[in-house]
């Protein structure tokens, strides 16, 4: 007897709103404000409508006087109206990091590192709870709901740094939201102000079927981030403004795969089925220019047989396509793609045409550029770089590599990380495996940290001096949204303990927890002590580009020449 398959309704887009609470009647008085009315709502789809996107991609919020709306440095994924009220931006000098939530920068002396070895307490993750408190009395709201950190010296503020107000109707964040880039400044609220939040798919949609939305997110992007990024790259840093207006003026910006790539990545693993990568440039299609990755990551491949090879994995700052366009500009004769690069995930890309490239930049090139990618290396090393793009490690700065032939399993490595920690380990001596390899379930401290996305305290950032990715146990509120967010299950939440070993739990009896990683022993003079312990040289962290380039860890552990 057949048995009848398990049905059920196939997911939306808008299956889970921004905010489950957006009504109808709020949607209504959004469409009369000034921002939304002069959109043409006839323009957008019907699976997409101007209401649908306002109901189900944005929600509004509210601020009290000095509550901070985004901070520097935080990665974010929506863009933010002002209804009413208004918002000053801090210019310089930036806030000091413990106003913004960040873990202080220091380094613990000789002395300071020798006393650990006894000052460990018995109990795991025992806390002094007692300096809570003064953090608790600078955010407004608890874990489960909308959290606010604020200012507690607003005029101070004001008197010792450059700020500029924006009032009702400006729009602020969607540079950093649709380039996934960090915030570029601190915003807080100057008055009582309600802002309607939009995440970044609406924002999009808004920009795609919009005009006036469009051009205005383009302009401010060209205004305030396009040129700088052109003037990181050697390729551009000598032309003059007038001439760097020019070029900015003409470069094409696109977007591929999805934002918020780690979800799809989670279901992509559990459902077991091969991610779609969408085409940036095609292999045999005549160049038309050069790319810059501007955020996110692309695979560049060549076509071999029915399949293809992976050449490079691309992150922000890298380019592709140089060396046709040049070729094609020094020939005078057209010049097809020996390569093609698609999206991993996520990506942002500027496309710099061919006939700028030629008026501007190729004849004042002193060297021409180095050969394109070549598909020259020994195929055993293919499969470890296809294995690496699967599991996105390619997102790795400090990832822990571990060679299985070395390891003992002595845990050494674990045991030395909990003396550095209080008593417990922040990593697991576990993860997924190619040949002899193994990366470990320890922060690895990514170029793309989707982690800090959401965390409503700024607890998850950088750390200002070293640049690794670190969690202040101080101002984190245990709400999970870092955990659930990175796509290695890197990041764990913890129950914490008084110093008398005592559960620790809120007025309803649960227990408080914490989130905890590994912060690559940033306050340790020595560097990560799990590597320094190993007594078998078997454990290392590396970033990707050695995972990729060094031989040391392709499948066959030879050295290429």
């Amino acid at each position: 007897m057949d048995v009848a398959a398990p049905t059920m309704l196939r997911p939306h887009r808008w299956d889970v709103p921004f905010d489950s609470d957006m009504t109808d009647a709020d949607v209504e008085a959004l469409m009369s404000i000034p921002a939304i009315a002069n959109v043409r709502a006839d323009a957008f789809p019907p699976h997409i409508p101007l209401r649908g996107i306002l109901r189900n991609d944005a929600r509004i919020v509210s601020y009290q006087p000095g509550d901070i709306v985004c901070r520097e440095g935080d990665y974010g994924s929506s863009a933010f109206l002002i209804l009413s009220g208004a918002v000053r931006v801090v210019l310089s000098p930036s806030l000091p990091r413990n106003v913004l939530g960040r873990q202080p920068v220091h380094k613990k002396g000789f002395f300071g590192a020798l006393s650990q070895l006894w000052t460990n307490s018995r109990e795991p993750e025992v806390r002094d709870i007692a300096r809570y408190r003064d953090i608790r009395a600078q955010s407004r709201g608890e874990s489960g709901t909308a959290t606010h950190i604020f200012l507690q010296d607003v005029p101070g503020v004001l008197d010792h740094h450059r700020t500029i107000s924006l009032p009702a109707g400006q729009i602020f964040g969607e540079l950093a939201a649709l380039g996934r880039v960090p915030r570029s400044a601190t915003v807080f609220a100057e008055t009582e102000t309600h802002l309607l939040e939009i995440r970044w798919q609406g924002l999009r949609e808004l920009r795609r079927f919009d005009p006036g939305w469009k051009r205005h997110i383009d302009e401010n992007y060209r205004r305030n981030a396009l040129h700088a990024v052109l003037q990181a790259n050697p390729l551009f840093s000598g032309l003059t403004p007038e001439v760097l207006k020019e070029v900015a003026d003409r470069v094409k910006f696109r977007t591929f795969g999805s934002f918020d790539w780690n979800v799809s990545y989670k279901e992509m693993r559990q459902s077991g089925a091969a991610g779609d990568e969408p085409i940036i440039a095609a292999e045999g299609l005549v160049q038309d220019g050069i790319y810059l990755v501007r955020a996110g990551f692309a695979r560049a491949s060549v076509r071999f047989g029915s399949a293809q090879r992976t050449l490079a994995y691309l992150g922000a700052g890298d380019q592709f396509g140089l060396d046709e366009s040049y070729e094609s500009w020094k020939t005078g004769k057209p010049v097809r793609r020996r390569n093609s690069l698609t999206g991993l995930g996520y990506v942002d890309v500027l496309r710099v045409p061919s006939d700028v490239l030629e008026e501007y930049v190729f004849p004042h090139l002193d060297v021409p550029p180095p050969p394109a990618l070549t598909a020259d290396r020994p195929i055993h090393d293919d499969a470890f770089a296809e294995w690496l793009g699967d599991e996105r490690y390619f997102n790795a700065t400090q990832a822990m590599l571990i060679d299985l032939e070395r390891c003992v399993r002595c845990d050494d490595c674990v045991r030395a990380c909990a003396s550095t920690h209080g008593g417990n380990p922040r990593f697991v001596r576990k993860g997924r495996t190619f040949d002899r390899w193994m990366v470990a379930n320890a922060c690895m401290h990514c170029r793309d940290p989707v982690c800090m996305i959401g965390c409503p305290t700024g607890a998850i950032h950088r750390h200002e001096a070293v640049g690794v990715v670190v969690i202040n146990d101080d101002t984190c509120i245990g709400c999970g949204t870092c955990a659930n967010s990175c796509p290695y299950d890197n990041i764990r939440l913890v129950e914490i303990a008084n110093p008398s070993g005592d559960a620790v739990v809120d007025a309803d009896g649960r227990p408080i927890v914490k989130a905890t990683k590994c912060d690559l022993c940033v306050e340790q003079l020595g560097g990560p002590a799990c590597a320094r312990a190993c007594p078998h040289d078997a454990l290392r962290r590396v970033s990707a580009s050695v995972l990729v380039e060094q031989d040391a860890v392709t499948a066959t552990g030879t050295k290429r020449q």
